[in-house]
């Protein structure tokens, strides 16, 4: 079974404003409420493309409420925490002023709820999948990934960590199957400032030799690069499409990326989907279809074989 966990879900309220004016009353021109949150956002994507998963995490109040039931009508098994204290965030998405965003604080998780969690945790074993992906809240510990980690380690689940700096440096001496860093997080890392494909390429080497089995670097339109863990390195440019939403895209990269390489267990087929499943949601509305992602896939692998040409 795969598992995602979620700290800290969100309802994303996404605007558009036509001529913003700061400090004036402005209405919108569009507007759109999904469930959000990087973990949600991977199991969405891996159950539109069939691929049955369950929803870990914590929620709170009347938002709580909601982003499970949108999750539950989307066909992801949730099985979120409920906390009595607070409500769950609303994050507002000011799609149309270079992607501004307001993101909410969310509840307050006691250590009794996060012992909660690591208790769901003990079941998984040989052969079961676990995405870790985002922030973690103020209220709970800043290892709390690295603790799940040594909590786990030696019983055979695959671990994937979409998270940022020490968050995710932590976790590598635990050898993840998949880390998913941008350039930009990686450049924080490691002190620089890589902006194309060739300048990333020695930082996600950099980041195996730390511990990562697999490191998949998302460009957004500069394309992406993985790090594989048979040594061989994969770069592709962004597909070609108009970019309509880029909230989700690198949480889909990483549920793409997960669903090829357990169908085929081949780098270049999950680099491919990987990069399919991103970019498909940011050519959308909404978090990429199957169909979507196929379409896209086919663009990638024609390219794919071109260039091997």
């Amino acid at each position: 079974m795969i598992y995602t966990v979620t700290f800290n879900p969100s309802l994303d309220y996404i605007v558009s404003v036509e001529d913003f004016k700061l400090g004036l009353t402005n209405r919108t021109s569009s507007e759109l409420m999904l469930p959000g949150g990087k973990g949600l956002n991977v199991s969405m994507v891996l159950g539109n493309l069939g691929i049955e998963n369950t929803a870990l995490g914590f929620v709170a109040g009347f938002t709580g409420e909601e982003i499970v039931r949108r999750i539950e009508q989307m066909g992801v098994r949730a099985d979120l925490i409920r906390i009595n204290n607070g409500i769950s965030r609303i994050n507002v998405k000011l799609q149309s002023i270079d992607g501004t965003e307001i993101n909410g604080c969310g509840p307050q998780i006691s250590e009794r709820h996060v012992q909660e969690l690591l208790e769901k945790l003990d079941i998984l074993g040989d052969g079961d999948v676990l995405i870790l992906a985002g922030s973690i809240p103020s209220s709970m510990p800043d290892d709390m990934y690295r603790r799940i980690m040594e909590r786990l380690e030696g019983r055979g689940v695959m671990i994937a960590v979409d998270a940022t700096k020490d968050l995710l440096v932590n976790v590598l001496a635990y050898h993840p199957f998949l880390v998913k860093p941008n350039n930009h997080e990686l450049g924080e890392i490691f002190g620089a400032e890589p902006k194309t494909r060739e300048e990333v390429m020695p930082y996600a080497k950099k980041m195996q030799e730390m511990g990562a089995v697999n490191v998949l670097v998302s460009m957004a339109g500069e394309g992406a690069v993985l790090a594989a863990g048979d040594g061989s390195i994969h770069e592709a440019p962004a597909p070609e499409g108009r970019l309509i939403n880029g909230v989700g895209a690198g949480d889909s990269m990483v549920a793409g990326f997960l669903a090829g390489w357990m169908e085929q267990k081949d780098y270049s087929h999950a680099f491919a989907m990987g990069i399919a499943a991103g970019s498909a949601s940011a050519f959308s509305e909404q978090l990429a279809t199957k169909e979507e992602v196929e379409a896209v896939y086919r663009q990638v692998r024609k390219r794919q074989a071109n260039a091997k040409q």
